[in-house]
């Protein structure tokens, strides 16, 4: 495969690991992607040595730095678009308690064998004797063309040297549509109670990368196939399935939530606004009723699911700042559009939304118009019209009012001044009056129109001018 290895890179490897008396191989995802067609800019090169000292000359020669992970055993350069880790060849063995392994020098087919899956473990060559020949003891060529994901040992062994493996398998599988061998799902479900010793960080990771996955359901669905889900993702899992009292049934939320999912993933590939898709509907669980002569309800889920957010990202040591804030809040309002298309919308619901959506307003949309999910082609089609209703209401109301980045003309500067007050309830009172009487369309969003309501509410207060 000496096409594969048509970039310089790949010579000067070669020819300095023949200078050092040591072989050297491309390994892994590049070798893979290749098979596939796929860009491929992360260059793996496993040594039968020292992997430090092979990339420490390859800097030497092409002037470039080398960041040295001696803890690792490990070293990376950049080579044009291309990063390039070099890693001695390994073999590990693991303790039960524990992911960390206990690592030995090893040779290729040992380093290869302690890989994830077979397509991966694949290697070119870089020997000048057979240079670009596929090294592949374990069949790897075999499962890329059939797109199996299979491990290189037996999968108990290799789910539970580095439980990880198994998250690793359904994104592979959800970003290559590949399948996962039945003996790899089988021993999932055995190997599950290992995914404790993982960090939240790295679980998070690789949910981070099937959420960007084209469609991200099926990462989910085989996550749940394969008994993983309620380790990842329990309030998720609390979702599942369809309780039936007195002949009247529930749809299925967690279908449903990967169905939205994936339809705001076909029109935005905003990371956590997909997220505000997957768990819009997950205060459902807790708030599921049965009331007789109705039937299900779920009332105030999206109130209880934007609190439920915090405890999930916290699980998960995903960020706690504005991303986060930002799915609580399209969690929180994602009703909201629900209730303004109808014709009879008035102005002041619009622009409440507006204001309490505020930049996210075009996210929450799309979100909105993800949420239809009706089998019915007809109500499908009658919501869409609706909606593309309200979108226009919006625009109409943002030119008008500007609402969207509200500021309030009466600020608690101006308050104190007026009245000689320090920092007190009362000018939040006030603050709040004038706010209400703009959204709801009593006074224009100025300050001539807003100091009377300021000075009528200060008297109610007791306030006077000082």
């Amino acid at each position: 495969m000496t096409d594969a290895l048509d970039n310089k890179i790949f010579a000067i490897v070669s020819k300095t690991a023949r200078e050092q008396g040591v072989r050297a191989f491309v390994i892994g995802g590049f070798v893979r992607d290749y098979f596939l067609q796929r860009p491929c800019h992360d260059i793996d090169i496993v040594v039968e040595g020292s992997g430090i000292r092979l990339a420490e000359a390859v800097a030497a020669k092409i002037r470039t730095n080398v960041a040295v992970f001696r803890n690792f055993g490990t070293a990376m350069l950049h080579y044009g678009a291309y990063e390039v880790e070099f890693v001695g060849a390994r073999r590990e063995s693991y303790r039960a308690e524990s992911r960390k392994p206990i690592v030995e020098d090893g040779t290729i087919e040992e380093d290869q064998s302690r890989r994830d899956f077979t397509v991966n473990a694949m290697a070119f060559s870089l020997q000048e004797e057979d240079y670009g020949a596929l090294v592949d003891p374990f069949g790897g060529i075999r499962d890329l063309n059939a797109g199996l994901l299979r491990t290189p040992l037996e999968p108990d062994r290799t789910y539970s040297d580095d439980p990880l493996r198994m998250l690793r398998a359904v994104r592979f599988a959800a970003q290559l549509g590949f399948s996962i061998v039945p003996e790899s799902i089988e021993s999932m479900h055995r190997q599950k109670e290992r995914l404790k010793i993982l960090s939240a960080e790295r679980i998070a990771d690789e949910l981070n990368k099937i959420m960007r996955t084209a469609k991200p359901s099926v990462g989910f669905l085989l996550m749940d196939q394969c008994g993983l889900l309620p380790y990842i993702l329990p309030s998720l899992d609390a979702l599942k399935g369809v309780e039936t009292v007195e002949g009247c049934g529930h749809k299925d939320n967690f279908l449903h939530s990967l169905q939205v999912l994936d339809n705001v993933a076909a029109a935005s590939d905003k990371l956590w606004l997909r997220w505000a898709a997957l768990l819009h509907d997950v205060g459902k669980a807790r708030t599921k009723r049965f009331e007789p002569g109705i039937g299900w309800t779920f009332h105030g889920h999206e109130f209880i699911g934007s609190k439920m957010i915090k405890g999930i990202f916290s699980s998960l040591k995903m960020s706690q700042t504005e991303d986060m804030h930002y799915v609580e809040k399209l969690v929180a309002l994602h009703l909201r559009p629900a209730a303004l298309v109808s014709d009879e919308v008035t102005d002041s619901a619009v622009r409440r939304l507006l204001f309490d959506a505020g930049d996210d307003i075009d996210d929450l949309m799309i979100l909105c118009r993800a949420d239809i999910t009706s089998k019915n082609d007809r109500k499908v089609e009658t919501f869409r019209r609706q909606y593309e209703h309200l979108k226009e209401k919006l625009v109409e109301v943002e030119a008008k009012d500007a609402v969207r980045n509200f500021k309030n003309p009466i600020n608690g500067a101006l308050i104190m001044e007026t009245y000689n007050i320090p920092p007190c309830q009362e000018i939040g009172i006030i603050k709040e009056y004038v706010k209400e009487a703009i959204l709801d369309g009593i006074i224009p969003n100025d300050l001539d129109a807003a100091l009377p309501l300021m000075e009528q509410k200060a008297a109610e207060l007791g306030l006077k001018k000082c």
